[in-house]
């Protein structure tokens, strides 16, 4: 299924880019998003698409904003 197969590569290429730089990607979030506790990172460190889900609770984002600004926050931290 396409759908699924497009679902599964995005999940891995976040888990690609947050493994291994956890602390210094928790540092940079900390910095952008200030709402989320430390009870939130230690979910999002478990799951990492639960980012999605915090921000769209802290900041009124919809699903759509949530993944634009994550995957631009992705973009800046790989500079």
């Amino acid at each position: 299924n396409y759908t699924e197969n497009l679902i599964s590569r995005r999940i891995k290429m976040n888990q690609d880019i947050f493994e291994g730089k956890w602390e210094e990607i928790k540092g940079q979030m900390k910095k952008a998003w200030g709402k989320l506790t430390d009870d939130d990172y230690a979910v999002i460190e478990g799951t990492h698409q639960e980012i999605y889900g915090k921000l769209q609770k802290y900041y009124g984002y919809s699903k759509e904003q949530a993944e634009k600004v994550v995957k631009d926050f992705q973009s800046h931290i790989k500079r």
